[in-house]
């Protein structure tokens, strides 16, 4: 978190120094965004679905709710009196989440919150987390905001359309934006816990899929900026490693001294998305990047 201090420097002070601010879900991302704006005066209520982390959570910050987003009234009193609302959903459980409880999730919580919007003038900024999933599989080109979402399974739709949902009750009082993320590391989600397991093994294929990746610090650095500066639309949030599976694994394996990866090209690996995604327009509107290239 100490990385995020250099972040005031670079954002416009256009709005108020203290502000009420409500988080739709404090997962792994909500939770540091919360605790972040915490410990900068903010007056921050979150949302849990788990009874077992209102305790923790309400020792960081100054209100805790236990709900969900499908559940409209609970979504109405969240939003009043609130400056900035950031939606940071995803559905609970270990297990693979079914599309149901994805629609529950994502679809339900969209419409309800286009719904409330109208009845709670006081909000000016809404931030809604979303993935880079949607653009589906381009065979490793380039994509970005202007690019068309082409979403491979049923759960990218549901994202997707709760996108459009949100995007749709946008006004000219009432910014919404939506920040696609690539795959979210940092702190307690390191990458040697993704790929050292890979150590010393054979695997099918190349290794030639490229996979963008996001640090924590960079998801609560962009929202804050989006925040100050006010920004609605369509923003995509990744580093600019763009390296593929092959070039993260030895870059892993290398800085633990683990035995290297082998590949073998002669047989065929799980078919999986690759894509290469720009995050030019985000650092174009002033944007900079704490963690530009990928830490391992």
């Amino acid at each position: 978190m100490a990385h995020l201090r250099q972040l005031m420097s670079q954002q416009a002070q256009r709005r108020p120094i203290f502000e009420n601010i409500a988080i739709l879900g404090c997962g792994y991302v909500g939770s540091a965004l919360a605790d972040y704006w915490q410990d900068r005066g903010h007056w921050i209520t979150g949302t849990t679905t788990s009874q077992e982390r209102v305790g923790s959570l309400s020792a960081a910050i100054s209100k805790v709710v236990l709900m969900k987003g499908d559940d409209l009234r609970a979504v109405q009193s969240l939003l009043q009196g609130q400056d900035t609302l950031v939606v940071s959903v995803a559905p609970t459980g270990f297990q693979e989440a079914a599309a149901a409880t994805y629609e529950a999730t994502y679809l339900t919580t969209a419409r309800n919150l286009a719904e409330v919007l109208k009845q709670t003038p006081t909000l000016t900024q809404i931030v809604y987390l979303s993935s880079c999933s949607v653009y589906g599989d381009r065979q490793g080109e380039w994509v970005d905001e202007t690019s068309s979402v082409s979403p491979l399974e049923r759960k990218s739709q549901i994202l997707c359309e709760s996108e459009q949902i949100i995007l749709q009750a946008a006004n000219e009082h009432q910014k919404v934006c939506v920040l696609r993320l690539g795959g979210i590391y940092g702190p307690d989600r390191e990458l040697v816990n993704m790929f050292g397991g890979l150590a010393g093994m054979t695997i099918p294929g190349k290794g030639d899929r490229f996979i963008n990746w996001v640090h924590r610090d960079d998801i609560i650095g962009a929202i804050d900026f989006i925040r100050l500066n006010e920004l609605g639309g369509i923003y995509n949030l990744v580093d600019d490693s763009q390296l593929t599976v092959k070039e993260q694994v030895k870059l892993v394996c290398s800085h633990y001294n683990l035995p290297p990866v082998n590949w073998d090209s002669s047989k065929l690996s799980i078919q999986r998305k690759s894509i290469q995604v720009s995050n030019g327009k985000l650092k174009a509107a002033g944007y900079e990047l704490i963690h530009p290239q990928l830490l391992v």
